[in-house]
């Protein structure tokens, strides 16, 4: 696929976060993307906040698999998207509403989310904003 890197970036991580979610889910992952880019915490470009984690000394290039901010990263799997699937083209849709301003944000400022099925230890120092689907969202404190 012959996208935009920013483009591109932001559709990836809609699509492998959330492409069992409806089509607010979907905003919701995408927003904290933006909330992230906009945050100086944070890398300041969509590439770098979904692609943020560590990496190997010997091998920057190469993720430390499992501890990206984003885990379809650094899971080992490939990161390639069949745009014949619905939720690809959706995710692709999200994407391209978010970048032209078109959708807004559903997380409240969240910059953090988890799926309900986990429980990090990280969320006692976070607000949490709001539940949509599987996914609770985050902000500072």
């Amino acid at each position: 696929m012959n996208l935009p890197a920013a483009l591109l970036c932001l559709t990836q991580a809609i699509f492998f976060e959330a492409r069992g979610e409806p089509f607010i889910g979907k905003v919701a992952v995408a927003s904290v993307v933006m909330n992230r880019v906009a945050d100086p915490r944070f890398p300041d470009n969509i590439c770098d906040v979904v692609k943020q984690g560590p990496t190997y000394k010997t091998r920057p290039s190469i993720p430390v698999r499992h501890r990206c901010q984003f885990s379809f990263y650094c899971d080992g799997k490939s990161d390639e998207m069949d745009m014949g699937r619905e939720s690809a083209v959706t995710s692709l849709s999200v994407a391209l509403a978010m970048l032209q301003g078109k959708v807004f944000d559903v997380t409240e400022g969240a910059t953090f989310y988890h799926a309900t099925y986990v429980s990090p230890s990280w969320v006692s120092a976070k607000i949490r904003t709001v539940q949509i689907d599987n996914h609770i969202f985050y902000r500072w404190k």
